[in-house]
């Protein structure tokens, strides 16, 4: 509705003067379009009324819904959560710090406190309790909440009844107060209960274990078992290392007598060795000492040496050869003497080590017996001792815990407190006005969604651009609605008073999307124009005869022909003769010139419709139809045809094909896009080339309309504006 142009939008296709085929359009960008809430306020505009009485009425329920509730009561009282001493040694109640508040509100607020303020006022006197009109007690509404950014709660009793408001939110409170106290003594009771069992039970286990240790320290003595203890470690270690020694020795004695096994010409290391290990020890010393056997062995050694050196350049019949060989033998002898009397020695070595290491390591096993029986009735003394211990902790400690709790028992730790009691109910309109708000918005809303519904169900056009974007076709112009009353007669023709410029203006307009439609600026442009619609009172037979006289007024010779020859009426809007007319001309094969009558512009032809005929269909079909089109365009420069609507006749559909082109009418708030859609449908059918569309009886009113609308560009009597 932004753009109501008389010519194609810019935002249109390039138009096809082709044979267009029409199909389901798609709307979904339509329904997302500002058209769809442009249309909807125009609805709302024209259905006004509707959201206006559904308002009414619907104030009017919340009226008498508020007329027939009684009045409301509200009484207001105050708690808070007090300062709380807190004893360092002695036992807190404890509460979820996130739920805390929201729990403490909703208990308020339960049913279970409620019962209870009623037994309460019950229970202190029988005219506390204030009946209704029926008879039944004053329903109570009670609303609970935190102020913003503090620990106090704001508690509201409401009911049709002041005295009864402020007395049902005492009570309420007083009870609220009454039940936490009761809980904490019931909490601490079972606490107090639980511990002392296990009080109980750990007197009786610690004297268990107290016996335990008494009984085994008469049977034990303590200090004399860690003192056999260390005596016992100490010598069974002082035995190892004896035992160890002698496992070296022995070792060292093997080593020896394989030694002596291997010859005498090796040197007896083993043995030497074993000769110090016993000089260092108070074990004695051999007969022959190592000193002797190593002088042998070197000087045999030497002996041998020498008789290679004097064996190279000596025989060994030399005298010196023969004594060192002497020599040599004497030496070998002495070596064998040692060989078998250290043997006997290292024999005798080692059954006397073997006999000291067997009695070594019987004492070991005696006193590691020893060693372990203390060490075991040691450990069970520290077994006893840690039992007792550790039940004498956990006495304490529960004995300490029973006595805190008992004494939180007795202490009051409540820390929600009344900060204001309950103040006198006062009226509150909360609800009359909650009602009445509710009322306006429902009413509203049901006008407004009833006015939507309308929206949505009609699909009637509305306007020049929800026109084009429903329809491809381009939309050549658009014809103002001009206001008459109806004894003025039928809309006068374009010159009959230039107070109707802007109507006069529209087909001017027209006339011109007519002369330079896109595509026909080079060629030959359409002579013969069918105009039609999809239904009856569109306004068909207005534009046909008002275009025909802006053509003719523009210097045109054109022929208006009426063609509805069923129902037409050009004849009555020109004031001329029904008869002759098309129907006789086809019928009868008669002459032009015998049905063309003349009107006020001699440029400007017209042909009525005639008599009645049997059907006109079969006459737009024959050959005299196409024998009198091809004459119009000999002798006319514009023929405009005038022809019954679609979906009334199938005699547009039979005679847009025979013309150069077909003039779509649709009118505003009449014309259904379906209906046009599916009328438009048909004419492609048929092969019908459609021009445009024109847009009757357009809303001047509407901000979106600005075309023609200032006269000083008009003349007025022969001045000039």
């Amino acid at each position: 509705m932004d753009d109501l142009l008389p010519v194609k939008s810019q935002s249109l296709p390039a138009p096809d003067l082709g044979y267009p085929m029409y199909g389901p359009a798609d709307d979904s960008e339509s329904q997302a379009s500002p058209i769809r809430l442009r249309r909807f306020l125009a609805f709302l505009r024209r259905l006004w009324w509707v959201p206006v009485l559904t308002v009414l009425c619907s104030l009017g329920a919340g009226g008498a819904y508020i007329f027939w509730t009684p009045p409301t009561y509200v009484s207001t009282a105050s708690l808070w959560e007090t300062e709380k001493l807190r004893l360092p040694e002695g036992a807190a109640f404890t509460e979820n710090a996130e739920s805390y508040y929201g729990t403490q509100m909703e208990l308020l607020q339960g049913g279970h406190l409620m019962n209870l303020a009623f037994e309460r006022l019950k229970a202190s006197g029988t005219n506390t309790i204030p009946l209704d009109s029926t008879g039944k007690p004053f329903k109570v509404k009670v609303r609970a909440r935190q102020l913003p950014r503090s620990t106090i709660f704001e508690v509201t009793a409401s009911s049709g009844n002041p005295e009864f408001s402020r007395a049902f939110l005492a009570a309420i409170i007083s009870e609220y107060l009454g039940y936490k106290k009761n809980v904490r003594k019931t909490v601490s009771g079972d606490t107090v209960s639980s511990i002392s069992a296990q009080v109980f039970r750990l007197e009786g286990e610690l004297r268990a274990d107290q016996e335990a240790l008494t009984a085994f320290g008469r049977t034990n003595n303590l200090a004399i078992l860690q003192e056999e203890g260390t005596i016992s470690g100490g010598y069974v270690a002082r035995l190892k290392t004896q035992l160890s020694d002698l496992q070296l020795e022995s070792r060292l004695l093997e080593a020896t007598d394989l030694e002596q096994e291997s010859g005498p010409g090796k040197t007896n290391s083993s043995a030497y060795l074993l000769d110090s290990i016993r000089s260092s020890t108070a074990s004695g010393q051999s007969p022959l000492g190592a000193a002797d056997r190593q002088a042998a062995v070197k000087e045999l050694e030497l002996l041998r040496i020498e008789r290679e050196k004097l064996s190279k350049y000596l025989k060994d019949k030399h005298p010196k050869i023969v004594r060192l060989d002497a020599e040599i033998e004497r030496g070998q002898k002495i070596a064998e003497l040692y060989k078998h009397q250290n043997r006997d020695q290292l024999s005798s070595a080692r059954q006397a080590v073997k006999m000291k290491m067997e009695s070594v390591e019987a004492s070991i096993k005696e006193w590691e017996v020893k060693l372990v029986e203390s060490k075991h009735l040691i450990a069970e003394a520290d077994r006893l001792r840690l039992a007792v211990d550790r039940s004498r902790s956990l006495f304490d400690r529960l004995q300490l815990m029973l006595q805190n709790v008992d004494i939180s028992r007795n202490i009051d730790q409540e820390s929600i407190s009344v900060l204001e009691p309950a103040s006198p109910a006062l009226r509150s309109y909360k609800t009359e006005t909650m009602v009445a708000a509710a009322a306006l918005f429902a009413g509203l809303f049901l006008g407004l969604g009833l006015v939507f519904l309308v929206e949505v169900r009609d699909d009637r056009l509305s306007s020049l651009s929800e026109v084009s974007e429903k329809f491809h076709d381009d939309v050549l112009g658009q014809v103002p609605e001009v206001r008459r009353r109806r004894r003025d007669g039928p809309l006068p023709m374009v010159d009959s008073g230039e107070e109707l410029h802007m109507y006069a203006e529209s087909y001017r307009n027209l006339r011109s999307a007519l002369f330079f439609l896109p595509g026909n600026t080079d060629g030959p442009r359409p002579k013969v124009v069918l105009i039609t619609s999809a239904l009856p009172n569109e306004g068909k037979s207005t534009v046909a005869a008002n275009l025909a006289k802006t053509l003719a007024l523009g210097g045109s010779r054109v022929l208006l022909v009426d063609g509805d020859l069923r129902k037409g009426a050009l004849h009555k809007t020109l004031g001329q003769q029904r008869e002759p007319g098309l129907a006789e001309l086809l019928s009868r094969a008669g002459d032009l010139a015998e049905v063309i009558q003349t009107t006020g512009l001699a440029s400007l032809s017209f042909i009525a419709r005639g008599g009645n005929t049997g059907n006109p269909s079969d006459l737009f079909l024959s050959s005299a139809m196409d024998q009198f089109l091809a004459r119009c365009r000999q002798d006319f420069d514009y023929v405009i045809i005038d022809c019954s609507p679609v979906f009334a006749a199938d005699d547009s559909t039979t005679l847009a094909p025979k013309t150069d082109g077909t003039l779509f009418v649709v009118r505003r708030g009449f014309s259904g896009t379906d209906t046009v859609r599916e009328a438009l449908g048909l004419l492609a059918q048929r092969q019908a080339k459609i021009l445009g569309l024109v847009f009757n009886r357009a809303n001047v009113s509407m901000n979106s309309y600005r075309y023609y609308q200032y006269p000083d560009y008009h003349h007025k009597g022969g001045k000039e504006h």
